[in-house]
């Protein structure tokens, strides 16, 4: 007996086993949204008149089982009651599937986080398909809240505080052996085999899972307290309360009500009704819309590159061509320098152990990344990669000589992290095959690629490029050629300004801690010695032709001294082993109060410059790329959304002060009379 709704689909087959079918209506994948939950409760009531031997929950979609919550719905609530009002509707619909008289099955494959976990986590058991590909994971603190949906307590139950807690704290996402290990699977199985697996479980049902006797030792309430503050003190770590109140707010739901079941649940929805309308909320889920939207630039369904070139085994290029090689391309690096290659190839290993973990996926990985000294591999790339020095010149004799070899419908992309395209296009008989594939560092941590395209640059070829970074997990932000593009432009008048603070004689330590409160990942001073500082000096001697920025001496000394940051042992800090050394703050000191406008403003001066010179297409991609390129505040929403909740006119009073104050390179940009931010 079938019964077919907008979004579900009700099988009761020969065995008596309901098949209850996901398959949400106009969209590539599942998520939960009340529509969804209320034919999800509409179809319980038709289970439990047919009362089967099982009722087994799966998706109809290829790109998983649930990836969460519908984010859509979280950003038209208008109050914290019809916040509340919406929770509560899931926790019924939840609560009545955890108590059903027969064996529920979650069936997963691919994608079940947040909602979609939780709404597994109310099933009696969970089945996952052994794929790479699932992952199984609650990160809604990454959106400003935690858990909603029963999810809190479930876990907490099911496999205890300490595992609980780390995926909800940390929003990271299981593999299905992982979540096997830990019991938030009962059974991780290859796909052909789910449906015999959950006949198998019907048939002779395992025995509830109990938590070992020490994991609920530590939910007793005596010991809640002592843990409470550990776990506290490791994400204020990473995370401020002031500026990120979820995490916090979930160790205390477990603090005070873990001991009352049915007081938890209704604690955790009026908690996460308060967050969801909160200013961090509201900008972590755009921060989400946004990525999203960045993700829909490059999906170009014809194009599959197989082969990359990258040529220069630096750094960045040999870090780009690991990358590639872990994301499954055929990757051949090319570098005149044996040692230079041994070196990347060592670099690899460790990356590859890192990340893959199973032996096999790390040899496999390895096999794919080529060491190539006569650049052997260029003939037969798809997409080849410059990744050279930051010199024109250079640059452009290596496009002379390379453009002849490549295959005709070739990309060829540079690297390059301020040099307009114009500027290298010159070598080149078909400039119209050059873009720009700017990644940053480190490549395996930092999300964003540029994609410049100047005049010449076909539309097609800029598509490709931007399909290509999403091929290898990574956002494309789409850019003119400028001088410094988008996000070099943007941060380099922030960190000459720390600069020009040592040079006041104001403490390293001063200026970074001033930057992280303010919420950025480290400090500006901290930054350039981390990218080092003959890179910064070269960038910003680039852009000084053609921006208001005068470098300042002690970065030009330090860089003559050799001198370059984290890279050569000593740059503004000293670092032993690469592990940074701060010297203290001497205890009689007080800083100016100005700093954090001193830095911030000059920043924000910049991408209203950048905006306004059209660099970025909007304000929202403006804030996109500048999160995910320097990992500016993400609870701020970024810098034009910074400005608007600030207010334009306070930001302008403040920039005319500091004008008066500090001279020429405060002066207003252009892009102040006609900004406009949404």
């Amino acid at each position: 007996m079938n019964q077919k709704c907008k979004h579900w689909n009700y099988q009761l087959d020969a065995e008596n086993i309901v098949w209850l079918t996901l398959d949400k209506a106009n969209s590539s994948a599942n998520s939960l949204n009340a529509e969804v939950i209320q034919e999800l409760d509409s179809l319980l009531d038709r289970a439990q008149h047919d009362m089967p031997v099982g009722l087994v929950i799966q998706s109809a979609k290829t790109s998983g089982f649930i990836a969460g919550a519908d984010i859509n719905e979280f950003t038209q609530l208008q109050s914290e009651s019809e916040a509340l009002h919406l929770i509560k509707s899931a926790h019924t619909v939840f609560n009545r599937l955890g108590t059903l008289p027969f064996p529920t099955i979650a069936l997963i494959h691919g994608y079940c986080l947040g909602g979609g976990l939780e709404l597994a986590l109310a099933c009696r058991y969970r089945l996952a398909d052994n794929d790479p590909k699932t992952r199984l994971g609650l990160p809604e603190v990454k959106l400003g809240i935690h858990p909603g949906f029963g999810g809190t307590l479930r876990s907490l139950q099911l496999i205890g505080t300490p595992a609980a807690m780390d995926l909800m704290l940390t929003g990271r996402a299981l593999s299905a052996k992982a979540a096997k290990k830990i019991g938030l699977i009962d059974y991780a199985v290859p796909q052909r085999h789910l449906k015999n697996a959950v006949r198998g479980i019907l048939k002779s049902p395992p025995r509830t899972r109990r938590l070992r006797w020490w994991l609920n030792l530590l939910n007793h309430k005596h010991v809640r307290p002592w843990l409470a503050k550990y776990l506290e003190k490791k994400v204020r770590q990473r995370a401020p309360k002031a500026h990120y109140p979820a995490p916090y707010a979930l160790i205390d739901l477990w603090l005070r009500f873990y001991d009352n079941p049915q007081q938890m649940l209704e604690e955790e929805a009026a908690s996460v009704a308060r967050l969801i309308i909160g200013k961090t909320a509201q900008n972590l889920i755009r921060v989400f819309m946004l990525q999203e939207q960045l993700k829909a630039a490059g999906q170009l369904k014809d194009y599959h590159p197989k082969r990359i070139h990258v040529i220069g085994g630096g750094v960045m290029g040999g870090d780009i061509a690991i990358w590639c090689a872990l994301k499954g391309y055929i990757v051949t690096l090319q570098d005149q320098n044996n040692e230079t290659l041994a070196r990347v190839m060592q670099r690899a290993y460790h990356l590859f152990s890192k990340r893959l973990k199973d032996r096999l996926l790390i040899q496999s990985a390895m096999d794919r990344l080529i060491a190539d000294v006569k650049g052997n591999g260029l003939r037969r790339a798809d997409v080849v990669i410059e990744a050279i020095f930051e010199d024109p010149e250079v640059k452009r004799r290596l496009f002379k000589i390379i453009e002849p070899q490549m295959k005709l419908d070739a990309i060829l992309a540079t690297n390059t992290s301020s040099i307009p395209l114009e500027e290298l296009a010159q070598a080149l008989e078909k400039p119209e095959k050059l873009v720009g594939l700017h990644f940053f560092n480190p490549v395996d941590k930092m999300p964003l690629v540029e994609i410049v395209h100047g005049p010449q640059t076909d539309a097609h070829i800029k598509h490709q490029a931007a399909t290509f970074a999403r091929s290898i997990d990574r956002l494309p932000l789409p850019v003119t050629s400028s001088p410094g593009f988008l996000v070099n432009r943007i941060l380099m008048p922030y960190l000459m300004e720390a600069v020009y603070l040592v040079d006041e004689g104001i403490p390293l330590k001063v200026i970074d801690d001033v930057a992280v409160e303010f919420g950025m990942p480290m400090g500006p001073i901290e930054l350039a010695d981390t990218v080092g500082l003959d890179i910064c000096l070269k960038v910003a001697d680039i852009l000084s032709k053609d921006m208001s920025i005068n470098v300042p001496a002690h970065l030009q000394r330090l860089v003559e001294n050799g001198q370059l940051g984290k890279k050569s042992g000593k740059g503004f800090y000293t670092f032993n082993n690469g592990k940074i050394i701060k010297p203290a703050i001497p205890k009689d000191y007080t800083a100016p109060t100005d700093i954090c406008d001193r830095l911030i403003l000059r920043l924000l001066n910049e991408a209203v410059s950048c905006l306004h010179d059209g660099v970025v297409e909007n304000a929202d991609f403006g804030d996109a790329g500048i999160i995910f390129g320097t990992g500016f505040a993400p609870f701020r929403g970024g810098p034009y959304r910074y400005i608007k909740d600030r207010g334009q006119e306070q930001v302008l009073k403040i920039l005319q002060l500091l004008e008066q104050r500090y001279g020429e390179r405060f002066k207003k940009s252009d892009g102040w009379d006609n900004l406009l931010i949404p």
